[in-house]
C-alpha cells in the first residue's frame, strides 16, 4: 500500500509541475491563439492526472488485500 501511496504523490508533483511550466510559457511568448487551447487541453490533462494521484496517495488499504488476510480456506470433503 505504501507503493501506491508513494506513486500518488509523484503523480501529483509531476502534475503540478507540469502545469506550472506551461503557465509560465505561456506568459514568457505571446502565442495566444494557439498557447490558450494548448493550456486548457493541458490544464485538463494535469487536473485528471493530479486527481488520480490524490486518489491513490489517500485511499485506505484495498479490500482485496484485507480479504486475502481474513480468507481461510475451505477443507474439500
Amino acid at each position: 500500500m505504501a507503493r501506491t501511496r508513494q506513486l500518488g504523490t509523484i503523480l501529483m508533483a509531476v502534475a503540478a509541475f507540469n502545469m506550472l511550466v506551461m503557465v509560465i510559457a505561456t506568459m514568457r511568448r505571446s502565442y495566444l491563439a494557439l498557447a490558450i487551447p494548448v493550456l486548457a487541453a493541458t490544464g485538463v490533462v494535469s487536473a485528471l492526472a493530479f486527481w488520480v494521484g490524490w486518489t491513490m496517495a489517500s485511499t485506505s488499504a484495498d479490500l482485496a488485500e484485507l480479504e486475502e488476510q481474513d480468507y481461510v480456506p475451505a477443507t474439500v470433503s
